[in-house]
């Protein structure tokens, strides 16, 4: 028996427990640079821990399809993750609560162009999982000692889509 998820919209409100949305959506927080450019000031919890730094990598990913197989999620313990498109296609987002130190039930999100996201701290999360575009993304994150990385195989995998 295949267990499936269907992805949804990613929305800021539905998002919100595993990290945010990063998007220029409504009216800029502040108008800059002599009227030229609006500005959305501070959309993202950014979390490094006190033994690291921000470090901005770029992640080049292979494109998908969906239906895809699930059997791998990843949490980073000492830091937030943002994954930022550097191109204007959608990609796809899956999340999933803690359940006692492994991953609960998944939750699959399509963004739109535009839209980046922000994991939080201890987020289990999928790989990056671009589905159309050039699959370039930045990708803001912990730089420091430690181990960052914490990967989960699923026994049972999941479909998305």
């Amino acid at each position: 028996m295949s267990r499936r998820i269907a992805p949804e919209p990613l929305e800021p409100a539905a998002f919100a427990p595993f990290g945010d949305v990063l998007e220029a959506a409504g009216a800029p927080d502040r108008i800059i640079n002599a009227g030229l450019c609006g500005r959305f000031h501070d959309r993202a919890r950014l979390d490094f821990g006190p033994a690291g730094r921000a470090g901005i990598s770029i992640f080049h990913a292979e494109l998908r399809r969906l239906p895809l197989t699930l059997d791998l999620l990843e949490r980073h313990p000492e830091g937030s993750q943002a994954f930022v498109p550097m191109s204007a296609d959608g990609f796809l987002v899956v999340v999933a609560p803690d359940a006692g130190g492994q991953p609960g039930r998944p939750r699959a999100f399509l963004t739109r162009p535009g839209q980046g996201v922000n994991f939080l701290r201890n987020t289990w999360h999928g790989v990056l999982t671009p589905l159309a575009g050039s699959g370039l993304f930045a990708v803001i994150d912990r730089i420091g000692p430690g181990a960052n990385l914490e990967e989960h195989h699923l026994a049972d995998p999941w479909t998305v889509g």
